[in-house]
């Protein structure tokens, strides 16, 4: 790989702030994490909420535990409270977590998504490739991506707290469930998932994605979403979401998974 090439791949990289994690961006975003991933937390948040895993822990089944889960978000942050309130504050109560993740789910370039694109970057340090066109953090194309974060945030109580959790909850429940690596595809026509950086051996290349990104479980669905395919060895500490972790149908339809971006090795799957 040219000097030119690596310079890219370290201007998209280097993090805007050091984040709230345990690992740092470079570690978070490297190859070398999906093959030696390590336990990846974000500060505080489990000492904060150790109340609700202390519960956690005593529950078997997944079921009883994404409903304690839920019913624990909706104390915690008075979710349903908008029934009380009024203007602005009834709206900001309703929009939770979950209207972010059905938002994605809608378009991955909406408000919604440029809120969960921020999550990634201030709680991980990994800045966004991608929204709404390539972004280039020194230009306006991040100006339009911090404005639609702006402008999501504000319509909503706490949404990166709850994010917080949220995702903690998905470490938790993919280390209960003895989740290692997950078998992910990725079907895309976008042009900035440039293929591939590198090589190692014949088949796999190393692809750079946006600090998050979808996938899903099913090979076969992946083709209704580009022309290219690719398969990775997700390891569990890069996922942010799966579908099946709350007691809802959010993003069921479509087997998918949200997974953290950065650097990873994929194998090109032929149809």
């Amino acid at each position: 790989m040219s000097d030119s090439r690596l310079s890219d791949i370290a201007e998209d990289l280097a993090p805007l702030a050091f984040g709230r994690a345990n690992l740092s961006p470079w570690v978070i975003a490297s190859g070398e994490f999906q093959d030696y991933p390590r336990a990846l937390h974000i500060a505080g948040v489990q000492r904060e909420n150790r109340a609700l895993f202390s519960l956690l822990d005593a529950m078997d089944g997944s079921d009883a535990r994404a409903h304690l889960f839920d019913e624990y978000m909706v104390k915690k942050f008075c979710l349903d409270e908008w029934k009380i309130e009024t203007g602005a504050g009834r709206r900001s109560l309703r929009n939770s977590y979950l209207r972010f993740l059905r938002g994605w789910g809608v378009d991955s370039n909406s408000i919604e998504g440029a809120v969960l694109k921020g999550w990634v970057e201030s709680r991980l340090g990994l800045t966004p490739l991608y929204h709404k066109g390539r972004i280039n953090r020194r230009e306006a194309s991040y100006l339009v991506f911090a404005r639609d974060r702006m402008l999501g945030q504000a319509r909503t109580n706490a949404v990166d707290a709850q994010l917080d959790l949220l995702f903690e909850f998905c470490q938790y429940e993919l280390r209960r469930r003895r989740v290692g690596r997950v078998v992910l595809y990725r079907g895309t026509q976008d042009p900035e998932e440039e293929w591939p950086l590198a090589r190692r051996g014949r088949s796999e290349g190393l692809v750079r994605l946006n600090n998050i990104c979808s996938f899903t479980s099913n090979r076969e669905r992946a083709w209704e979403f580009g022309s290219r395919v690719i398969q990775v060895p997700v390891p569990a500490q890069r996922i942010f979401y799966f579908a099946g972790l709350l007691p809802t149908s959010i993003l069921r339809g479509e087997d998918e998974h949200l997974v953290l971006g950065g650097q990873h090795w994929a194998t090109q799957v032929r149809m």
